[in-house]
């Protein structure tokens, strides 16, 4: 595509019409503005040469506004416990196959293990700690149980 002269009346460019965007001279109609009567910060404007008006985009990746499920959740394994054990608050080392429970409530994350089918259960020493985002919680439990499962020694 060759240039191409947008004139009005008399043969004098016509301030009101822009050049083929799809021409040679669409750079210099949307880049340096010279003798366009736009300017590099109104690339992007629509065909009518007006801003878009802004739109919300709710959820777009952000989660700034989002508050996180605060509602209790768990997930329980089965285990053996290496040698020594698991260290406990109310039993001490507990040892053997063991069901390790990883709960989350309340913007925390604690670990409990009971000896596996049993009722009682004992919280696990050191195991609890803040979480901010309970989505994090999958990634907490198989941490947590890889650590403690040790059937091998």
């Amino acid at each position: 595509m060759g240039e191409q002269a947008v004139t009005g009346a008399g043969a004098t460019p016509a301030p009101e019409q822009m050049p083929d965007a799809g021409g040679d001279d669409a750079a210099a109609a949307t880049g340096s503005g010279v003798g366009t009567g736009t300017t590099a910060a109104t690339a992007g404007m629509t065909a009518d040469g007006h801003p878009a008006a802004p739109a919300a985009v709710p959820g777009a990746g952000m989660s700034a506004d989002a508050r996180p499920d605060a509602s209790p959740r768990e997930l329980t394994a089965d285990l053996v416990a290496g040698p020594g054990g698991v260290m406990t608050d109310e039993a001490g080392v507990v040892t053997g196959e063991l069901t390790l429970k990883t709960r989350y409530a309340d913007g925390q994350v604690t670990l409990s293990v009971q000896y596996k089918d049993a009722d009682e259960w004992y919280a696990v020493t050191g195991g609890k700690a803040a979480l901010a985002d309970p989505g994090g919680l999958d990634a907490v439990h198989a941490v947590a149980l890889a650590l403690l499962n040790r059937p091998e020694g």
